[in-house]
């Protein structure tokens, strides 16, 4: 009898193993990994730390820098500083920079997340925090130069990091925000094997993504599993904040917009923004969330992307406009 336990234990152990393998395989694949804690970087890539030069993006990018002494009337041209998401660049919002170059009426202020546009060495030791950090420095610079109307946009990552500022007295010394706008807000991941990094990722080491063409350079590839870690402790913090409720001024405006299929933002995203942004006032609710028919993650960024359809640039251009009415009535 003891034999025969053995020998059905041994094989539950075996069942157990080869369950564990399977779900392992399953994960490494999701995850797109390649287990080798050094990645190969060639220099046509974003991860080398050749490819986007620092000083010249500051120069071009903020409006801080191109406009260091404002006349009055560019002191009450609106101005939004927009930020990026994770593993991109400022490419991201280079649409709207050009459409409001076009219109002539607000300045787009395109900030470099800390820690990205470097090397990947560089992106793998920085924090949420050192993400944040190139909105403050650009916010309060705006503020000390005497601009009236300073708006906020986050697309992905860059939302959360501005719905953590609320959360702050950061604002407090300086002039305050008009509105946020906010696209593809990621606060819910729709892969839910990110929230497996915590576990898996010392024995990955990092995540591998593909580009298309017209995006290499402009991206990273390898997301090492440390700047994961950040993001899903930036994601988890945001959402606790507004699950407990994030008190704003009755006069700031925000507006979500959100495509109705994500794979990277889970819709509800939305909704959690909606729900935990709260005013004084409980009857007051300055907030608008719009669900768009996009499956594009970020859709109001088209350059570089394949398959793009007069559908998407007619929706981009749409919001583009919205935005635009917004800051300038």
């Amino acid at each position: 009898m003891a034999k025969n336990t053995d020998l059905i234990n041994m094989k539950n152990s075996i069942g157990v193993m080869k369950r564990s393998i399977y779900i392992w395989l399953l994960v490494v694949s999701a995850f797109g990994i390649s287990c080798s804690s050094d990645p190969e970087i060639s220099n046509d890539m974003l991860d080398s730390g050749f490819i986007y030069s620092i000083p010249d993006s500051i120069q071009k990018h903020l409006v801080s820098e191109y406009i260091p002494i404002p006349t009055e009337l560019e002191k009450n041209t609106p101005v939004i500083i927009a930020a990026h998401g994770y593993t991109a660049t400022t490419f991201e919002w280079d649409e709207l920079r050009s459409f409001a170059n076009m219109k002539g009426t607000f300045y787009v202020s395109q900030v470099l997340l800390g820690g990205h546009g470097r090397s990947y060495e560089d992106f793998k030791n920085a924090t949420w925090e050192d993400w944040q950090l190139s909105i403050k420095v650009e916010y309060k610079k705006l503020s000390d130069k005497g601009f009236k109307n300073i708006y906020l946009a986050g697309s992905s990552t860059g939302a959360p990091l501005i719905i953590n500022l609320l959360t702050t007295d950061f604002f407090t010394t300086l002039t305050q925000p008009k509105g946020i706008f906010m696209i593809d807000p990621i606060v819910v991941s729709s892969n839910k094997t990110l929230t497996m990094v915590g576990l898996l990722g010392p024995i990955l080491g990092y995540t591998t993504v593909e580009l298309a063409s017209g995006e290499t350079g402009k991206w990273y590839v390898y997301r090492p599993q440390e700047s994961l870690k950040q993001l899903m402790t930036l994601i988890n913090t945001t959402r606790l904040d507004l699950q407990k409720g994030i008190v704003l001024r009755d006069n700031l405006y925000i507006k979500v917009y959100k495509s109705a299929i994500d794979d990277v933002a889970d819709p509800v995203s939305a909704l959690m923004i909606y729900k935990g942004l709260k005013y004084d006032w409980i009857l007051y609710k300055n907030i608008d969330v719009e669900m768009v028919d996009s499956k594009l993650h970020v859709f109001t960024r088209l350059a570089g992307r394949e398959g793009v359809t007069a559908a998407d640039i007619t929706l981009q251009q749409k919001v583009f406009a919205d935005m635009e009415q917004k800051m300038i009535k």
